[in-house]
């Protein structure tokens, strides 16, 4: 359950956001690949969807053109905005922006096109089929443990992201944004809480200051980097980060 957790973790975090959202590295097709796969045990929209909507967040943030703006709560930005239709504005801004080098991707319009059929695989059949294969688990503990549990707690850690670190936590990069700085979400969501650094400097594929946080996706992405199967990271210089900084923030850090 917990490995099938870092596969589902890993396919938001690296893949959806921080490759596809933000295209802050390059990724060759094995390792996209992979993201994808992962991407879709994660059942959280397909690539496409989840990197649009992220976008728009970041454009329009704390506006009625955020798709989950934090403004209107924490349970609308956590679960909430999932329950109603999208504010007009969502949409008519959202269509202003450009999402065609997301389906230049081959990868992605291969999982957008079987998005269905690629979730109950690996979202549901291979999480509950191998552990009761290889060492004997029942069904049912496999079934509820390694999918449902497993796919609850990955599902609200994502919100958490989108809720709790846009109201709780310091503001040390820029204190006139709502996004936070939030250290038990980055434990839940393997590096995502520096949520302010991310806002300020949303390029950066580590979406935190290097060397100084507890950040697994960066690890990983570094490693995939070491094996030959990740190019052009994007990084805030030290320069630019220290100055911002000094100019906008709110002087925690």
């Amino acid at each position: 359950a917990y490995f099938c957790f870092l596969m589902t973790a890993l396919g938001v975090t690296a893949g959806a956001h921080r490759l596809w959202s933000h295209r802050s590295y390059k990724a060759k097709l094995p390792l996209r690949i992979f993201l994808a796969a992962a991407n879709s045990m994660a059942f959280q929209n397909d690539i496409y969807e989840w990197s649009r909507d992220h976008r728009v967040h970041h454009k329009y943030s704390e506006t009625d053109a955020d798709p989950h703006n934090a403004r209107r709560g924490f349970f609308f930005s956590h679960i909430g905005w999932l329950f109603v239709r999208k504010h007009r504005d969502v949409i008519e801004k959202g269509r202003k922006l450009d999402f065609t080098d997301l389906l230049d991707d081959p990868v992605v319009r291969f999982q957008r096109k079987y998005y269905k059929s690629s979730v109950v695989l690996m979202c549901f059949v291979i999480p509950t089929f191998v552990p009761w294969y290889l060492w004997g688990e029942s069904l049912w503990n496999a079934y509820f443990l390694a999918s449902i549990l497993r796919y609850t707690i990955s599902l609200n850690v994502t919100w958490l992201v989108n809720s709790a670190a846009h109201m709780y936590g310091n503001r040390p990069y820029d204190k006139y944004i709502s996004p936070r700085q939030n250290t038990l979400v980055s434990l839940g969501a393997i590096g995502e809480g520096f949520h302010n650094y991310h806002h300020t400097f949303p390029f950066d594929y580590s979406a935190s200051e290097l060397g100084l946080k507890f950040n697994p996706t960066t690890w990983f992405i570094d490693f995939m980097f070491w094996l030959g199967l990740v190019t052009d990271r994007k990084q805030a210089p030290k320069e630019m980060i220290q100055a911002r900084k000094e100019r906008t923030g709110d002087g925690s850090a």
